[in-house]
């Protein structure tokens, strides 16, 4: 999260940034990749390392398999909401008649305050009622925000995010958080029917990465799913890397490699794999974020492997306090960094601040990076602070 908000910020800082420092997309053609165009498929990669841990642990309680596909259902929908309204950004203030900041600040206010829980410190059995009626109040008033946004929207041609008679979507992709639905709807059910059963997991995990192929081959041209969401890269390469993580994660948890020594043998087999499955395909697909090529995934969940193999060091085995109390502090909530993250630019634009804020960043590369770096801290300490006074986001 932390990487994600400084590459976002930086990106606004224009040609001052170097090429190594931006998408690769954003600077060239052709097939390639930079660390910016990492962060996304981590995401997707560690949502799926997740997804056992959660689902075991409500399994466990008796919770019916009903009841936690309702919740994946419910999970996914809140993202593909959130995700539609941040893609289509600001509206006209001309054809609204108010300001299209204000508006992005409200969405993102709304969003935050839909998804709310608050449960302060040391609230005892008798005034935990009380909170989770507050915290529904303010739910509703977040959902019912969210509702008269998306309906006060207008664009520049007076188009309208939603309309009811004929209802319509306005969608020309389904945003970050979109696709993280997406990806996180298919692996959760893989992992559903197929539990810890690492060989099914693998195979569907091929069998996603083979709906890209199909796709580049038009299978799916005439099917009505192709009109909803692409089906080559969101719902197959994209998909693939967060059932990836589900595979990484059902391996670690095995009880055959309960043992450190196993557990790093594992991972460098899986990392090896990975990287070089990437290999054999480069050629034939090249690496692009854009397109969600299979070598980009299979580089993603390689390099993410490894990063989480580091950290899992640092944080598990050889705990190092110094590095494992800010990491947890800091992400224990990175759904609301990422949202307080990108509420900021409409916000300082609120107060007149947007032009400061830029300027900050143009005398050179050094005061670009430490306004992003900056930025970043003070998001997660933000995040920190409302954690520990115990507002969280639930989805």
């Amino acid at each position: 999260m932390f990487t994600m908000i400084c590459v976002n910020d930086l990106a606004g800082a224009g040609k001052i940034v170097p090429d190594w420092m931006v998408h690769f997309s954003d600077r060239h053609k052709g097939s390639g990749m930079t660390f910016v165009d990492l962060v996304f498929p981590a995401f997707l990669f560690i949502v799926g390392m997740s997804i056992p841990f959660a689902f075991n642990s409500r399994l466990q309680k008796g919770e019916p398999v009903g009841k936690l596909l309702l919740h994946i259902l419910a999970r996914t929908f809140s993202l593909l909401i959130i995700g539609v309204l941040m893609v289509n950004e600001a509206p006209s203030s001309e054809k609204m008649g108010w300001s299209a900041a204000l508006w992005q600040t409200l969405m993102f206010a709304s969003a935050i305050l839909a998804f709310c829980a608050i449960a302060p410190r040391g609230k005892t059995q008798a005034n935990a009622k009380p909170w989770r009626i507050i915290s529904f109040c303010i739910r509703v008033l977040g959902v019912a925000g969210l509702a008269w946004l998306a309906f006060a929207w207008c664009g520049d041609q007076g188009e309208r995010i939603i309309t009811l008679s004929p209802f319509s979507l306005r969608t020309e992709w389904w945003g970050i958080l979109g696709l993280i639905g997406w990806a996180y709807l298919v692996a959760a059910v893989v992992y559903l029917i197929f539990r810890g059963q690492r060989t099914a997991l693998l195979g569907c995990m091929v069998l996603l990465f083979c709906l890209f192929a199909a796709d580049r081959k038009n299978v799916f041209d005439n099917f009505w799913l192709a009109n909803v969401v692409s089906i080559g890269e969101t719902l197959g390469s994209q998909a693939a890397i967060t059932v990836a993580g589900l595979l990484l994660a059902s391996i670690l948890t095995a009880p055959d490699l309960g043992k450190l020594r196993a557990r790093i043998q594992s991972t460098l087999l899986f990392i090896a794999a990975m990287a070089i499955g990437a290999l054999l395909l480069q050629k034939l697909y090249g690496i692009s974020k854009n397109n969600a090529t299979p070598p980009w995934c299979l580089w993603s969940c390689a390099i993410t492997a490894a990063l989480w193999l580091i950290f899992h060091f640092v944080c598990d085995v050889r705990r190092i306090g110094a590095i494992t109390t800010p990491l947890t502090i800091a992400g224990q909530n990175v759904l609301l960094a990422y949202l307080l993250s990108e509420m900021m630019p409409s916000l300082l634009d609120n107060c007149n601040l947007g032009d400061w804020y830029w300027r900050l960043s143009q005398p050179n590369l050094a005061c670009a990076v430490g306004r992003s770096v900056a930025c970043g801290i003070l998001v997660l300490a933000l995040t920190a602070g409302l954690n520990r006074l115990g507002f969280r986001l639930k989805l």
